[in-house]
């Protein structure tokens, strides 16, 4: 019965926002309100609520009273643009901060992915990414050895790594491949990104190489649920992937 419930008052919610009754940009009634409302438990509503913000029609920050969502955006990754010119390309504020560069042998996975050698020397960067000050993906990099020393000298508040390394070494990204899917937040990423243990994230791995097809970096992105939104459109000529944002 409760689960029938929970989905039901997703529903409800979710027409309530179509409908322009709860505004973009506007904040959820309480959960105890909406339990009232709803002569239903509090659990029940944090369900129909959870199941809204893996839509990405409210933002998701555990602590905060939700949000609606303005408009989704969408960017192409045919375009090949940075996190940072994709964010502020829709009208958002980019920010980022390192919180860890270390040297290290690179993993198997890591090493065939950047065309090394097995266990040779790359740079491992956890970086946390902002969209308007709240933060929403922490980044995991690792960054081929010949680029490593650019990286290591960048600020801790580094707008984009690869703006960077394209306006001060010459290094620029020509070809990207993105693998997505999704998994459950643990402790590191809970606690980055303001969100309980388990939470789903949206991941994106990809690797960037220069025209000559010389790997760049290796990423592993994970986003919080509701920031961003990725889809495919099928075509006859093509298949673009897209990236949307979706706001608090």
């Amino acid at each position: 019965m409760g689960t029938v419930r929970y989905l039901e008052i997703a529903a409800a919610l979710r027409g309530s926002i179509a409908s322009g009754e709860l505004p973009v940009g506007g904040q959820l009634p309480s959960e105890s309100d909406l339990a009232a409302r709803w002569s239903a438990s509090r659990g029940t509503v944090r369900q129909a609520v959870a199941t809204l913000a893996s839509e990405g029609l409210i933002g998701s920050r555990q602590g905060a009273r939700r949000i609606v969502l303005r408009h989704e955006r969408r960017h192409s990754f045919g375009e090949l643009n940075s996190f940072a010119q994709w964010a502020e390309g829709v009208g958002h504020e980019a920010g980022s901060r390192f919180l860890s560069r270390v040297r290290r042998p690179a993993t198997a996975e890591e090493a065939d992915r950047l065309h090394l050698a097995p266990g040779t020397g790359i740079l491992a960067v956890l970086r946390l990414r902002l969209l308007d000050g709240e933060p929403v993906m922490v980044e995991r990099t690792a960054y081929a050895d010949w680029v490593a020393v650019a990286v290591e000298a960048m600020p801790a508040d580094c707008r984009s790594v690869m703006d960077a390394l394209a306006e001060g070494s010459g290094v620029v990204a020509h070809y990207g491949e993105h693998l997505i899917d999704a998994l459950a937040a643990g402790s590191e990423d809970a606690r980055l990104l303001g969100i309980r243990r388990g939470s789903p994230l949206l991941r994106q791995r990809h690797v960037s190489a220069t025209a000559a097809a010389r790997p760049i970096e290796w990423s592993d992105d994970r986003y919080r649920a509701g920031s961003v939104t990725f889809s495919v459109s099928n075509s006859a000529v093509a298949t673009p992937l897209e990236r949307r944002a979706g706001d608090r």
